[in-house]
């Protein structure tokens, strides 16, 4: 067991090149929601079905704080025939889009930190979905960089980038490896559902990535050591997806709106902030810290009425923006890579020995957080 600092090294982020304004998707959604009641006209007066409502930008940013989202592709979102991203099919030998992104957010991190493929001993791709369930992705993207040793995926939705850092601090403090590349491709568009006004605008794609390494190997400019981790799940069904393999077994349509992302907003948001402002109030403590303490919180990024809640919650006050950053209004949510992302965008200002916490929260339930300080 070592008993040096463990620290985040490097962090990197890639940006899709593609976005969507809430004005777009509204327009596309709206434009889907006359068509669809015009063609079911006679079912919905029978009663047999519910018409469709009409959305706004205005009840998109009021329900969520969000204004546009970064999209792998745009094309087929839109259209109103098909309201769904349209991917090309790749060969078996060719590098998969979710491996493509991947490896974009960790050539970033890798050049953060100063650190060459043969100083990797292991990669984690963590993320919400990926797009095939063998060879792990972690794998495919470990041998594009030429990186010895092992790699392996993890699921644990929006919770899946911290608790992929949590592993790895594990994995360097223990001795296994000297150094592992995070890495949080989160490519979500896929299993949005367009159709439906009250989720169509949450998600967006990303890819995020950090280095975990010993602090007697670190050479970058920007390093925090990890003070300590702390996760807690419990079970819910208020968010969900039940896409998977056994949709053929089942006779069941595997694109069906139940196989896509959907959930119980209002649950979410009554259940959940108390229990992550709890949480990240205990993890402080455990080191001694109070909320005023804390120089920076990278929140998670899924709703901005949570954010000022739980920030509310931990502070007694509202946060500032200097505080806690919010990144969703322009990158929507990004399943688990929110909180990265505010982190990558805004950690370069801070001093040593400020502490910062890097937190995420979603299905699961699951929370994750890490309690940082600048070197």
């Amino acid at each position: 067991m070592s008993s040096q600092p463990i620290v985040i090294s490097g962090s990197g982020l890639w940006t899709p090149e593609h976005s969507i304004s809430n004005a777009e998707l509204v327009e596309s959604y709206n434009a889907w929601a006359e068509q669809y009641n015009q063609q079911h006209q006679a079912q919905i007066e029978r009663g047999e079905l519910s018409a469709k409502p009409q959305s706004s930008a205005e009840f998109i940013e009021k329900a969520s704080g969000i204004k546009n989202r970064y999209v792998y592709s745009k094309d087929g979102v839109l259209d109103i025939n098909r309201m769904k991203p349209r991917f090309a099919e790749r060969a078996d030998d060719e590098l998969s889009q979710q491996a493509e992104i991947a490896l974009e957010a960790a050539k970033k991190a890798l050049k953060a930190a100063n650190k060459k493929p043969s100083d990797i001993g292991a990669v984690i791709v963590s993320c919400a979905y990926t797009q095939r369930a063998y060879p792990a992705i972690a794998i495919e993207v470990q041998d594009a960089l030429g990186i010895e040793g092992f790699g392996f995926d993890m699921l644990v939705a929006c919770s899946a980038a911290t608790f992929g850092l949590h592993r790895a601090y594990e994995m360097v403090k223990a001795g296994t490896v000297g150094a592992v590349l995070v890495i949080n491709p989160e490519l979500v568009s896929p299993q949005i559902n367009y159709c439906d006004r009250d989720s169509h605008f949450i998600f967006g794609d990303v890819a995020t990535a950090m280095v975990i390494e010993g602090a007697d190997t670190a050479t970058s400019e920007h390093q925090f050591e990890i003070l300590g981790t702390k996760a807690v799940t419990k079970f819910s069904n208020n968010i969900r997806s039940n896409f998977g393999f056994m949709s053929r077994a089942q006779d069941a349509d595997p694109f069906a709106a139940d196989k896509l992302f959907h959930q119980n907003g209002r649950s979410v948001f009554k259940e959940v902030c108390p229990m992550a402002a709890a949480h990240l109030q205990e993890h402080l403590e455990q080191y001694g810290y109070t909320t005023s303490d804390v120089r920076r919180w990278w929140l998670h990024q899924a709703n901005i009425n949570m954010n000022l809640l739980i920030a509310k919650k931990l502070l007694g006050r509202d946060a500032s923006a200097d505080e806690a950053p919010i990144v969703l209004d322009e990158y929507a949510n990004t399943a688990s890579a929110g909180s990265m992302i505010a982190f990558n965008l805004h950690h370069q200002d801070l001093k040593a020995g400020d502490v910062g916490v890097l937190c995420s929260f979603g299905a699961g339930y699951s929370i994750g957080s890490l309690v940082i300080k600048k070197r």
